[in-house]
C-alpha cells in the first residue's frame, strides 16, 4: 500500500502571524475555506495568545466562530498558557497546540518561561484539556537551535517530549522554528526523542529560512515520521525571532512527496492557485517554488 504522509496546514496562524499583510476575518474565513476545497483535514485556524504580541491573531475567536464545521477539517488552536487554553476551549477548538520551549534565551523572550516551566505550564494545563476533551498536541519551539542562546540540548528537547507524553499528548511536534536545522541533525534528535518518549507519534515543522526544509523533511520521512507542518505559500514566520522567514511550502512539500510515490490526500493544483490568490491578498509575492514553476510538465 501507498504510505500516506499527513500534513498539518499551519498558514492561517504561523503563516499569517508575521506576514505584513494584515487580512480581515473574512479574508481569513475565505483563505480556510479555499485550503478545504484542497483537501486539508488538519489546520492551525488560530492562537490564543495575546494579542498585544501577536496583533494579527486577535480576532480568532472571531475565526473559529465562523467556520464551517460541517466539513471534517480539524481545526487547531494554538495556546501557552492556562488562559489561551481556556480561550481556545471556549472557541470550540477540535484540538489544542500547546507550545513548549527548549531554548532558555528564546523562551523568556518569547513565552516568559524557561523550558521546565513551559512544561510545568503544561502539566499545568493538561488536565483542563482532558476535562474538556479535547485532544492536545505539543510543540516544541526552537528544537535545534535558538536565536539568542545557539546551539540547545537535544536531552532538553527529549526531556520536554516526554514530559508531554506524561501529560497525555497524543503527538510531539519538534519545531525549527528558525530554520537552522540539518537532515543529519533531524535524524540523531529523532532517534535521542524516540527514547525518551516512545508512545507518542512525532510531527515536524519547519521553516526554510536557510533552504533545507525540503532536505529535513526526507530526513524526517526516512525515520519514519508519518505528519508534517506546512504552510501554504510558505507565507510565515516567528515574531519573536529576528530574521525570521516563512514555513515549508505546502505546495512544495506535496509535489516533493507525491513525486516519490507518497499519499498526500491534498490537491496540488489547488493548492497551487491558493498559494497565487494569496499574493492577491497579501499584496506580495509569496515564496513557494510550485506557485512560480508549476507542477510536473504535461
Amino acid at each position: 500500500m501507498t504510505r500516506r504522509i499527513d500534513i498539518v496546514e499551519v498558514g492561517p496562524r504561523d503563516g499569517l502571524q508575521n506576514d505584513p499583510a494584515n487580512l480581515s476575518t473574512d479574508q481569513k474565513l475565505e483563505f480556510i475555506s479555499r485550503l478545504e476545497a484542497c483537501g486539508v483535514k488538519r489546520m492551525e485556524s488560530g492562537s490564543f495568545v495575546s494579542p498585544k504580541a501577536v496583533p494579527k491573531m486577535a480576532d480568532s475567536g472571531e475565526v473559529f466562530r465562523g467556520l464551517d464545521r460541517s466539513l471534517k477539517t480539524r481545526h487547531i488552536a494554538l495556546a501557552l498558557n492556562e488562559k489561551g487554553v481556556r480561550r481556545s476551549i471556549d472557541a470550540g477548538a477540535d484540538e489544542i497546540n500547546f507550545v513548549l520551549v527548549a531554548g532558555e534565551a528564546f523562551g523568556k523572550r518569547n513565552q516568559g518561561m524557561t523550558p521546565s516551566e513551559s512544561g510545568d505550564m503544561l502539566m499545568q494545563c493538561a488536565p483542563l484539556m482532558l476535562e474538556a476533551g479535547i485532544p492536545f498536541t505539543a510543540t516544541i519551539s526552537v528544537a535545534f537551535g535558538d536565536p539568542f542562546g545557539g546551539e540547545v540540548d537535544p536531552a532538553v528537547v527529549a526531556n520536554l517530549a516526554a514530559r508531554a507524553q506524561r501529560a497525555g499528548a497524543g503527538e510531539v511536534a519538534l519545531g525549527d522554528t528558525i530554520g537552522v536545522a540539518t537532515p543529519w541533525q533531524v535524524k540523531s534528535l529523532i532517534e535521542q526523542v524516540r527514547m525518551e518518549a516512545p508512545d507518542v507519534f512525532l510531527r515536524m515543522h519547519f521553516h526554510d529560512t536557510r533552504g533545507a526544509a525540503l532536505a529535513n523533511i526526507a530526513a524526517s520521512i526516512e525515520e519514519g515520521v508519518d505528519v508534517i507542518d506546512a504552510s501554504c505559500g510558505g507565507i510565515g514566520g516567528c515574531p519573536f525571532a529576528p530574521a525570521a522567514t516563512g514555513n515549508v511550502a505546502t505546495e512544495d512539500v506535496v509535489y516533493m512527496l507525491e513525486r516519490a510515490g507518497f499519499d498526500t490526500g491534498l490537491d496540488l493544483g489547488k493548492l497551487i492557485e491558493t498559494a497565487k490568490w494569496l499574493e492577491t491578498v497579501l499584496g506580495h509575492p509569496v515564496s513557494s517554488s510550485l506557485s512560480k514553476a508549476g507542477g510536473f510538465p504535461a
